[in-house]
């Protein structure tokens, strides 16, 4: 999946370039690159006020080429997902100075859409989700209702090109109203570490 990288400066910027119009939002991202309408990308947004680097899943929905008589700059318009609507509103929040309780992050979220299957390790019983966000550090597990903080989980997740799934033990460390849980991977070894990083390069290359 192509990666949009725009950075802004100021809320005021970030204002200029943001499509109130769409349904779920969008930008207007700079890029001589053409793209196809419908074209699925993330857009990676870095300014200042935010914490981290925050990506975003969305569709191309125009493209423009550069007039530069006319001082038009080639660019795309993409509308975010309606499921990356809590990080259109944290976007917004942060820039004017409404959220300033968000921790800096070590990795990077990558914005992804996979099936997964989880259990606890007192259950042998695998239970069908997915995973919306993930991170060397950590992954968005979206369930029905939240798993218990602190709570041990072991999820498989086939790795893009692969046949058979990993195992990765994680941690329950935080949960949002809308069913998701965030987890911590607990990487107990080296090799845990390394299997971690070739599977968040496999999903950004995928």
């Amino acid at each position: 999946m192509k990666i949009l990288k725009i950075r802004v400066r100021t809320a005021d910027e970030y204002d200029s370039l943001y499509q109130p119009d769409l349904a779920s939002g969008g930008l207007f991202v700079p890029t001589t690159q053409p793209h196809e309408i419908g074209e699925v990308v993330i857009v990676e947004l870095v300014c200042p006020d935010l914490p981290n680097p925050v990506m975003i899943r969305g569709t191309i929905r125009s493209w423009r080429s550069s007039v530069p008589r006319l001082r038009i700059r080639a660019g795309a318009i993409v509308e975010f997902d309606a499921e990356e609507a809590h990080k259109r509103d944290f976007v917004r929040d942060a820039l004017t100075g409404g959220r300033t309780d968000v921790p800096r992050r070590k990795h990077n979220r990558l914005p992804v859409s996979i099936p997964v299957r989880y259990r606890t390790p007192d259950s042998a019983s695998y239970v069908d989700g997915a995973i919306s966000e993930i991170s060397v550090g950590g992954a968005m597990l979206n369930t029905m209702n939240p798993l218990p903080l602190e709570s041990d989980v072991i999820v498989e997740i086939v790795p893009p090109g692969a046949a058979a799934p990993i195992a990765i033990s994680s941690r329950v460390s935080y949960q949002v109203p809308t069913g998701g849980t965030g987890l911590r991977f607990i990487a107990r070894d080296g090799d845990g570490s390394r299997r971690l990083r070739e599977l968040v390069r496999r999903l950004r290359v995928s």
